[in-house]
């Protein structure tokens, strides 16, 4: 694959002029209309974040909030019928084989990497359907798919990845509209200080708030298997400080873990944080304190994750790096399949290459660090730097 058909983003050296031979990108477009996020919630999801944030909806906003308040009613109707039609279903699944997690920090090719995974039948995921409109996924399924393609955009915010109801997604959405901590929830009111800087790693919750992440996370998971009675391939990038606590939900689950040069991920997660308050927030963003958001949170996570590493059992744990992965995806998903015993991959070779040939054209953002930029993440972030081999 080509390095200009990954799913993440390049960015220019420190200090170094763009190429004046390379024609200058693109103004971007203008952002096709899409719903927020926060209209997969049920009406007392919705009323506890306008609480825990004051009600701090900005009048240019107000029309999204009323939006958001009559889908958060019809979604709690829809969740009753949910749950008397499949309730029972739901709760006599058994999750028989244990997710294997996709980790890693935001805009390191997770995304790129569960794409490719997923391209192995004998794996099920959560998609867009599931993790937008978790109270009633179940039930309205095929009615999305089937009829409410025009309610999204073809691509994503922050990228250029494809957009749709029936793609892969992170289940920390489904956990955020769901009611549990999430810091999925800062960029809904962009504007103010973040409220649950403890739920990335859990460590901020108290005792009864953990047992109820555990219960909304088991519950979504068994709706996601009730669904394609498949093993899980589940990617979201704040799993990779959870690390624990997944594994006492599922003591065999298998990880697989990409890491990529901090001095490129800074920016481009800058520009997700940006781009999500901006296509979802309730407030007009101000970016005041986004840079040490994103410098405080790569820590715990990969603080979270070095801690945990005695944790894995062998054959549980398999790493590798995105630009390697960009470079070479068959080698290293087979890399990937051997260290985790995920089965044959020569039977889902052909299905990556075939994903390879029609993404081959993809293009990603480009960013440039200043040099301001690139000492400040490495003072910061300079022994993950030198962990990973980025020097």
């Amino acid at each position: 694959m080509p390095q200009n058909a990954s799913a993440a983003d390049s960015v220019t050296e420190p200090g170094r002029a763009p190429d004046p031979k390379r024609p200058a990108p693109a103004k971007a477009p203008k952002r096709e209309w899409s719903p927020r996020v926060w209209e997969g919630m049920d009406c007392f999801t919705w009323m506890r974040l306008l609480r825990d944030n004051g009600f701090a909806v900005q009048a240019p906003y107000w029309y999204i909030a009323a939006i958001v308040s009559v889908n958060s009613v019809m979604n709690a109707a829809l969740r009753w019928m949910l749950n008397a039609r499949y309730g029972e279903r739901v709760r006599e699944t058994v999750i028989e084989k244990p997710p294997v997690f996709v980790i890693g920090h935001w805009r390191t090719g997770t995304t790129l990497l569960h794409e490719l995974m997923i391209r192995d039948a004998q794996f099920g995921f959560p998609d867009m359907q599931d993790c937008f409109n978790p109270h009633h996924a179940l039930l309205t399924n095929q009615f999305f798919k089937r009829y409410g393609k025009w309610m999204l955009p073809d691509k994503r915010p922050m990228d250029n990845m494809p957009f749709g109801w029936e793609r892969p997604q992170e289940d920390e959405f489904a956990l955020a509209l769901m009611g549990v901590p999430s810091t999925y929830t800062d960029f809904a009111f962009p504007a103010r200080v973040p409220k649950d800087t403890g739920a990335l790693d859990l460590s901020g919750l108290s005792p009864q708030q953990l047992a109820k992440w555990k219960r909304v996370f088991v519950r979504f998971l068994k709706e996601v298997t009730a669904r394609t009675g498949k093993q899980l391939v589940l990617k979201s990038p704040p799993h990779t400080a959870r690390v624990p606590v997944l594994l006492e939900l599922f003591p065999d689950a298998k990880f697989v873990h990409i890491v990529r040069n901090p001095r490129a991920v800074f920016p481009s997660t800058v520009n997700l944080w940006r781009s999500l308050g901006r296509s979802h927030g309730l407030q007009t963003p101000t970016d005041t304190g986004l840079e040490e958001k994103v410098l405080r949170e790569f820590r715990v996570i990969y603080d979270r994750l070095e801690d945990a590493r005695p944790l894995f059992k062998e054959g549980h744990f398999a790493e590798l790096r995105y630009e390697d992965l960009v470079r070479n995806p068959v080698s290293e998903l087979q890399k990937v399949y051997a260290t985790l015993n995920l089965g044959d991959f020569d039977a889902v070779r052909p299905r990556i290459e075939e994903y390879q040939r029609q993404n081959a054209n993809y293009e990603t953002n480009k960013f440039r660090t200043t040099d301001a930029e690139s000492a400040l993440v490495t003072e910061r972030w300079g022994d993950v730097i030198r962990r990973y081999g980025y020097e």
